[in-house]
């Protein structure tokens, strides 16, 4: 700002001068021309307030902080006194710097490297079979039953009430203690098999298809007997000439009935897809028969 000032000042001097000298009479006394003053330079401005502190009534950074709220109210810009909290989270910046968060090559998880393989449960049994046994034994509900020669003791008769007397153990009794290990499924002796009644029920069902496969097989060999006889080479050309000449005269009709393009009855539709079904079937039939081997029944009948 001093160095534009003094700037401003020279050029005004100058402009000054030139029009002086250009509207007034020479003289001898404006030859030399007037020292221009030197302007002090002001010293540097210092705020007296930190460089790095944060505008008023800033909230940025302070998400997720244990002091909450805004910073720098009444120019406090330092921490809480008497607290080594801190109004700043850590990296409460525009982030870290990239790639900080990526895992070294060296560091990948391998494979093996999570939750330790679990034993089978046989070989649980043979190398450790303390592991399987509880850990504590649950004390007994009712007493045991008294035993043959044992005779109870008759005629006694007791004045406690035991309704109140329940009452009040229950009362002054403490709270059972209650344990809050995780169970383990894995080591169950039928853990990851197929239950029982699972593979009882596919034994069940096998047995029934190979029953009904059996009496499909028992079926088929009775049809099978000594009526069955190989078609002729004539007979099967015969038949054949036969569906060629069915298939000309039909394909004559559907042909004569093609240039109708608008099918705008329900018996032209129909007529139509009952001239396509039979094409289609006399065109399966001759296909069959140009078999090597055709056998017939006794009656004719094509099987």
């Amino acid at each position: 700002v001093a160095i534009l000032a003094q700037a401003v000042f020279v050029f005004t001097v100058h402009v000054q001068a030139v029009s002086v000298s250009m509207y007034e009479e020479e003289s001898i006394y404006k030859i030399i021309p007037p020292e221009v003053p030197v302007i002090e330079k002001p010293p540097m401005y210092r705020s007296k307030h930190g460089g790095k502190a944060p505008p008023s009534c800033s909230t940025f950074g302070l998400a997720q902080t244990s002091k909450p709220g805004v910073t720098n109210m009444q120019g406090e810009t330092g921490n809480p006194k008497g607290s080594n909290h801190t109004f700043r989270k850590s990296k409460a910046t525009f982030g870290p710097p990239p790639g900080s968060s990526v895992t070294p090559p060296t560091e990948i998880l391998l494979k093996g490297t999570g939750a330790a393989k679990v034993e089978p449960l046989s070989v649980v049994k043979k190398k450790n079979p303390e592991c399987l046994k509880p850990a504590t034994l649950k004390d007994k509900v009712k007493p045991p039953v008294p035993k043959i020669d044992e005779k109870p003791i008759m005629n006694l008769v007791s004045s406690k009430n035991f309704i109140t007397a329940n009452a009040v153990e229950n009362i002054l009794a403490a709270p059972k203690k209650v344990s809050r290990d995780a169970k383990d499924y894995l080591h169950k002796a039928d853990y990851g098999k197929v239950p029982g009644y699972l593979q009882k029920i596919k034994q069940d069902i096998e047995e029934e298809y190979t029953f009904i496969r059996q009496m499909q097989e028992e079926e088929q060999n009775a049809n099978a007997g000594n009526n069955m006889r190989c078609l002729s080479d004539a007979e099967r050309t015969a038949m054949v000439e036969g569906l060629k000449a069915k298939w000309e005269k039909v394909n004559t009709d559907y042909q004569a009935s093609t240039h109708i393009t608008k099918l705008d009855t329900v018996g032209k539709v129909r007529r139509k897809e009952q001239y396509e079904a039979t094409l289609s079937q006399i065109e399966k039939d001759i296909e069959k028969l140009n078999r090597k081997y055709i056998f017939v029944d006794a009656d004719g009948m094509m099987s």
